[in-house]
């Protein structure tokens, strides 16, 4: 990572680093296009971050901000060029990491990736966004736990979530009460963190590996819908290379990217 100040705004220049393939890739959901970039939040905090030749240009951002905030948000100090050089031993990954080699893995606020994959389910990228603006809306940025634990079915109407405001409030209340936290969870092994995640009503394997890849950093958590089902039916039937299952979700990245443009 190299950057400079310039004026109010933060110069950066990062190798492996796509704003579109980051930020549009169903990783998160409060992040629109703007011209060259994208204006978004983590954890209610703005962020307008742009394209300017070979730099990106973090606006109205501080150098303290860049180091406590952003940095680790957008990973930006994992070296994703040796991720690829290991992934593209095999043929397929390296095709991937070819054709979307700017993808980061965000690292998320457990609690709102946790909350954002509920409402993902049976869902497409627009209606997402629609419903998660609508909610932050409703409080004014994104609820804490405990502010939407207060909240009942019917106070969550007007987001127009459907059969999922029943999930959003049961994993409300069971964030509010400590039983699901980010410290709770990150004491856990992955697979008792996916067993814990699945207590709350409507979260299946999918939507737990989503949690503990995008919320808790888990970079072995494997997310499979129908796009990588179809990948490991026709690359992986034995499963992926052992060198890249340590690393799995990031892969998967890559491998979700190539498939669903390319097929």
């Amino acid at each position: 990572m190299e950057y400079f100040t310039r004026g109010n705004d933060i110069i950066l220049k990062q190798q492996d680093f796509n704003l579109a393939e980051t930020l549009d890739c169903g990783q998160a959901f409060r992040w629109t296009a703007d011209g060259d970039g994208f204006t978004g939040f983590f954890l209610d905090k703005p962020l307008t971050i742009l394209n300017e030749k070979d730099y990106f240009v973090l606006k109205n951002t501080s150098e303290e901000e860049l180091l406590n905030v952003w940095a680790d948000y957008f990973d930006l100090n994992t070296d994703y060029g040796e991720l690829k050089r290991l992934f593209s031993q095999d043929e397929t990954l390296s095709k991937a990491c070819a054709y979307a080699g700017g993808i980061r893995l965000l690292r998320q606020d457990f609690f709102e990736c946790l909350i954002s994959f509920i409402i993902s389910q049976n869902n497409n990228i627009p209606r997402i966004k629609g419903i998660i603006g609508r909610l932050c809306e409703m409080f004014g940025g994104f609820p804490t736990p405990s502010d939407l634990a207060e909240k009942t079915v019917d106070d969550l109407a007007p987001l127009r979530s459907g059969f999922r405001a029943k999930y959003i409030c049961d994993a409300a209340a069971k964030s509010a009460c400590g039983d699901i936290s980010r410290e709770t969870i990150s004491e856990m092994s992955t697979e008792d963190a996916r067993r814990a995640l699945m207590t709350i009503k409507g979260v299946g394997p999918k939507v737990a590996e989503c949690v503990l890849l995008f919320g808790l950093h888990r970079v072995e958590a494997f997310p499979v819908d129908v796009w990588i089902k179809r990948v490991m039916a026709e690359y992986y039937p034995n499963g992926l290379p052992e060198y890249a299952v340590p690393f799995g979700g990031i892969a998967q990245q890559y491998l979700f990217h190539y498939i669903r443009n390319n097929h």
